[in-house]
């Protein structure tokens, strides 16, 4: 699999608060939206996974600001995934203003169906799925 090249962004103008700094609830969405872009790069959207009756709740996230990120900004987000084991996918989030990190972040994953609301072990009800996160993870891994 190619590498992810990151997810570029440029922020709005209604993401910042009074000193045109950006609010620090917008990293969340941004860090979904890196994840969501992953997913497509990987010839797998979101909606194709949903549609094969599995859901990827959110059981945790986290955000570390080291920068102020402005309107006017352009960002980088890298997702990179830190723990895959079938039922569970963990990423780390770095978001780079130019040459700078200047937030982290992390998001903790599991992998349930639909139709039970039960976990499920992607190995064995979706192997081509399973195959595709493990090659993402193996792709991102060198990054930690």
């Amino acid at each position: 699999m190619e590498k992810y090249p990151g997810y570029l962004r440029k922020p709005f103008y209604y993401e910042t608060d009074k000193m045109g700094i950006i609010h620090h609830s917008n990293y969340i969405r941004w860090f979904e939206e890196a994840r969501v872009d992953a997913l497509s790069f990987m010839n797998c959207p979101f909606e194709k996974i949903e549609a094969d009756g599995i859901m990827i709740p959110v059981l945790g996230v986290s955000c570390e600001y080291k920068e102020m990120v402005r309107f006017g900004d352009e960002v980088l987000i890298q997702p990179i995934v830190t723990k895959y084991t079938g039922t569970r996918l963990d990423f780390e989030y770095r978001v780079y203003n130019g040459d700078r990190l200047v937030t982290t972040g992390t998001s903790q994953h599991c992998f349930m169906s639909y139709e039970t609301n039960r976990l499920v072990q992607l190995r064995k009800t979706h192997p081509a799925l399973h195959e595709l996160f493990l090659e993402y993870y193996e792709t991102t891994k060198e990054d930690l």
